[in-house]
């Protein structure tokens, strides 16, 4: 089932992605959205050898939203909350 924007269920949370240098390799964008099927708007980024972070907003039902921020931190992804 697909949720669209502004359903009872839906979320918009911004987020900031800290990668350590083992997964700026790894194409943890490309597989949050497949295994989630969550919106992922990138907003900035910076990346380099040694690690880097990326601003994203994350949207869809809010608790595969929830679940998706445990996936990254599971992968090892650090994951801090942006006010709007």
């Amino acid at each position: 089932m697909s949720f669209l924007y502004g359903g009872p269920m839906s979320t918009h949370q911004l987020v900031r992605l800290t990668y350590p240098s083992n997964l700026l390799r790894v194409p943890v964008i490309n597989q949050l959205i497949k295994e989630f099927d969550i919106t992922v708007n990138i907003l900035r980024a910076q990346i380099d050898a040694q690690n880097g972070w990326i601003d994203i907003e994350l949207s869809g039902n809010m608790h595969i939203v929830e679940e998706a921020i445990q996936w990254l931190q599971n992968q090892g992804v650090k994951v801090e909350f942006i006010k709007e």
